[in-house]
Parts: structure tokens; C-alpha cells; sequence
């Protein structure tokens, strides 16, 4: 056996003996022959695969497979497909209309666990950190001003919370109505960072109960589903006051001049998971070789979105917005996508700032399935009582276990890492899957996601939880 074979199951033995026991001999044995293989030598059980999306930049690195030929170099034939929503991506994936599909990050925990559509589901990929924004209407955006006068500048201080937004929302309940704003998912990470950032500031944005699913309960505002694309139509005719969504769609509406982003996701939870590659568990274990072919393509996408050259400037990104400015992509303007995408984010006209890591497809340790990721969005379904009882710590565990897939994402990396298509730094090998604790949110919560149920305790709206279960 060669060295760089001998590195690569040096490599690997020390990334299973990370891994659960009950786990360890049937991805041991998925992982150790893939070592008899080339990384081009792969035998697909299956090449001509339809990947659906949703028209959002953050789809960038399954458009970026396709149109660098990162999937052709795997021997894959890969058909993208526009997808009119979240709920339509989902159910055509269950069908096998999809093989595969840009899903938002809470979508797979939620299938798997029978929250809305009941399918196991899979991740071995994160497409991307950060890129979502919370807009407002202009006429709320004056009024926050009001409220606030260090608001009424050109450029006010950064990041911006709802406190201003508070006596508004008040006011409308004095006079029997509710402020009006859109997410576009139950499930989606835009519902529980509006929540988030709305909870901040001691708005109330409404519970899940099991006899009502919308999440009304008890809100001193009203969330509803838009689909992306047509949430600054909806804003413009006044159905909704403000939404939280992905760009372009937030940029767009500083471009119509019908509203002003607030705040971006970064600033509500520094490096936040956005969304992610879902396959069915039966398509993965039907189909492991070609799971971990697409991963590959995948991973060389986000490396490409994020290649930098010396003095930090992005390479690639302008070719990408050309690409996803297209009709059969994302479709919005060319320079309403490259706002964001190449480093900045309009907050107003008068408000434009160097963003670099608005969206990041690859820095970072993007792109791993983290289980502390995947705990988070349990616990905000928990939180908002999506999840209608009380769960032991580890039942989170297990639950981010059965949808989170490591050991495929880590056969990818393997192969690209002896092709010389990564480097070895660009992975983490060892970790157990849990970042470090943090307090990067815009209330400086602290976050572990080894402690689930201290975390839900600490926020002052939402359910809480028995005290003094175990921790990982």
C-alpha cells in the first residue's frame, strides 16, 4: 500500500473510532472499499440524476456543479430543476421525482421526525453559512425611526434589533389588528431567526400547538408562508408588513425602493447553517457510491464559490452571479445579486457595507453536516412547539444522528483530498461533530448544542423544559 493510501486510512480509522459504535462496522465497511477505487473510479449505481431548487443565491453550489462540469467529472449526468416551492421540493423528493435536492436546513430534521410530511431524510452536506435578511416595508421603517431617532441617520449602527419595532407591533394590538410578516416555511430557518429576533425584543411570535399549525397561539404578530421570490410583490401591495428571506429578495427590495433590509441573519446568529443537499435515506442506501459522487461535486462548487486570491478579494463569485442571474436559475438582475454575493449587503442607499461573509459556501467548515447544527433547529422547534412534548438531551442527539450524515461527506473529502482537489486543512477530520459553544447571537444567549435543554431554558419566550438533563 502507498502513503498517500496508508494517510487516507490513517485518516479515516481516526475518524470512526469518533463515531458511534452502533454505527461504526456498516460505514467502516462503505468507507474502507471505497479505498480500492480512484476517486474517478467510483461505480455509480446510477448517472443521470434530477437535483431540484429554489430560486435563491444560496442554491449556487448544485448550479456551480453543474456548470463547471464538477458533477460530469464524477461521471454524473445531472438534470437542475426549478422547484415552485418548499413544500412541492420536499414531496418530489420523497417520490424520487428528485433524487436530490437545495433544502432548507430544518427540512430533513422535521420529514425525519413527522413534523408536517413524515420521510426519513438525509443530509451529508451544508450548501452554505449566513445569507438571509429581515425587511421591512419603508412606512414601518419610518416608524421605527420615530421611535427610535438613532435609526434616522444615514447609516445607523449596526446590528439593528425590534426594539424600535416594539411599540408598532403594541399599537396595532391596541387597535385590534396584527403586524403582518412573511417567512417562507415552518421549517425554514427564516421562520425561527424572524422568531428569534422578534423574541429579542419581547415580541411574541406565536406558538405551535397541535390544533393549530400556522403558530398564532398567543403572537402579538402574525407570520405567514410566502414563497421567496414573491415576497417583495407582497410587501409592495401591502398584504405584508416585513418578511426574513434569502436574497436576492431582500436586495430587491432596496432596488424597487419598497423597503429597507434591518438586520441580515449574520447578525442574529453569527455563521448560521442555511440550507442543505437532502436525498431519502432509501435513495442514499440504494445508491451510496453516487451519494458520495455528488458530495464530491458538491464540495469542489463550494471551494470554487469561496477560492479567494491574495489580498482577499473573491475570484469566482461575478462569474457565478452571471450564471445564477440566468432565467432557468435564480432569474433577478445581475446586479441584484451581486450585492451580496460579492461581498456586500444595501441595507438602504445610504447604507451600503462590505459583507464578505454574507454568504459563505465553503470557509469556515461550511460545508460539514454538524450535529450541533442540526440540534439547534431542534430546539427552536421545540422551543416554538413544533415539537408538542417535552425530549430527554438525548433524543437530540439521536435524531441529528439519523439525519446528519458525516461518514459520507468524509469518504467525499477523502477522495478529493488524493486527487489534490482540497487540501487537508480544509476539513475537519477528528472533530465529534459539535462546535464550540457560542454566544454569537444578537441577545449573546449562549449556544451548546451538547446542552439542548439548558439552551431552551435560557430564553425568557417559548417552552421550556425539565431542568438537569444530561448533557453530551
Amino acid at each position: 500500500m502507498d502513503s498517500a493510501k496508508i494517510s487516507r486510512v490513517h485518516r479515516t480509522l481516526t475518524y470512526l473510532i469518533h463515531m458511534k459504535a452502533k454505527a461504526f462496522l456498516a460505514n467502516a465497511l462503505v468507507v474502507l472499499t471505497s479505498f480500492t477505487a480512484n476517486a474517478s473510479d467510483l461505480d455509480l449505481e446510477k448517472d443521470e440524476l434530477k437535483v431540484g431548487f429554489i430560486k435563491l443565491t444560496d442554491c449556487a453550489p448544485i448550479v456551480i456543479a453543474k456548470e463547471k462540469g464538477f458533477f460530469e467529472d464524477e461521471g454524473l449526468q445531472v438534470e437542475v430543476i426549478a422547484q415552485p416551492n418548499w413544500k412541492t421540493l420536499l414531496d418530489n423528493v420523497i417520490s424520487g421525482n428528485l433524487d436530490g435536492a437545495h433544502m432548507l436546513s430544518g427540512q430533513p430534521i422535521a420529514a425525519t421526525i413527522g413534523f408536517g410530511t413524515k420521510a426519513h431524510i438525509v443530509t451529508a452536506y451544508t450548501l452554505d453559512l449566513n445569507g438571509n435578511g429581515i425587511t421591512v416595508s419603508n412606512n414601518i421603517w419610518a416608524q421605527m425611526q420615530e421611535n427610535d431617532p438613532a435609526l434616522d441617520t444615514p447609516q445607523p449602527k449596526h446590528p439593528i434589533s425590534a426594539d424600535a419595532l416594539k411599540p408598532i407591533v403594541e399599537e396595532k394590538l391596541d387597535e385590534g389588528e396584527k403586524l403582518q410578516m412573511g417567512m417562507v416555511f415552518p421549517v425554514s430557518t427564516h421562520n425561527y431567526e424572524l422568531r428569534y429576533w422578534l423574541a429579542a425584543s419581547g415580541i411574541h411570535p406565536g406558538m405551535y400547538t397541535e390544533t393549530d399549525t400556522g403558530g398564532r397561539t398567543d403572537a402579538d404578530v402574525e407570520l405567514s408562508v410566502t414563497p421567496p421570490p414573491m415576497m417583495p410583490q407582497v410587501l409592495e401591495a401591502g398584504n405584508i408588513q416585513g418578511y426574513c428571506v434569502g436574497e436576492p429578495w431582500n436586495q430587491q427590495a432596496v432596488f424597487k425602493d419598497i423597503g429597507v433590509p434591518v438586520t441580515t441573519n449574520y447578525d442574529i446568529w453569527k455563521n448560521n447553517p442555511e440550507k442543505v443537499f437532502g436525498v431519502t435515506k432509501e435513495w442514499s442506501d440504494e445508491n451510496p457510491n453516487t451519494h458520495v459522487a455528488v458530495i464530491k461535486a458538491l464540495i469542489r462548487a463550494g471551494k470554487w464559490l469561496d477560492e479567494k486570491d491574495a489580498s482577499g478579494n473573491f475570484v469566482n463569485r461575478e462569474e457565478a452571479v452571471r450564471i445564477l442571474s440566468q432565467p432557468n436559475y435564480v432569474g433577478a438582475d445581475y446586479d441584484v445579486i451581486k450585492n451580496s454575493m460579492t461581498g456586500t449587503f444595501t441595507f438602504q442607499k445610504s447604507d451600503q457595507r462590505k459583507m464578505p461573509e454574507f454568504n459563505v459556501f465553503f470557509d469556515n467548515y461550511c460545508t460539514y453536516p454538524w450535529y450541533s447544527d442540526g440540534v439547534w433547529f431542534l430546539t427552536q422547534m421545540r422551543r416554538w412547539g413544533q415539537i408538542t412534548e417535552s425530549k430527554p438531551a438525548s433524543w437530540y442527539f439521536e435524531v441529528v444522528e439519523e439525519v446528519y450524515q458525516p461518514d459520507i461527506y468524509l469518504q467525499a473529502a477523502t477522495l478529493l483530498l488524493e486527487d489534490g482537489l482540497i487540501e487537508e486543512s480544509d476539513v475537519p477530520w477528528n472533530t465529534n461533530g459539535y462546535k464550540p459553544a457560542t454566544t454569537e447571537f444578537i441577545d449573546g444567549i449562549a449556544y451548546d448544542g451538547r446542552d439542548p435543554i439548558g439552551y431552551l431554558n435560557s430564553h425568557t419566550i417559548g417552552n421550556k423544559d425539565p431542568e438537569g438533563l444530561a448533557k453530551k
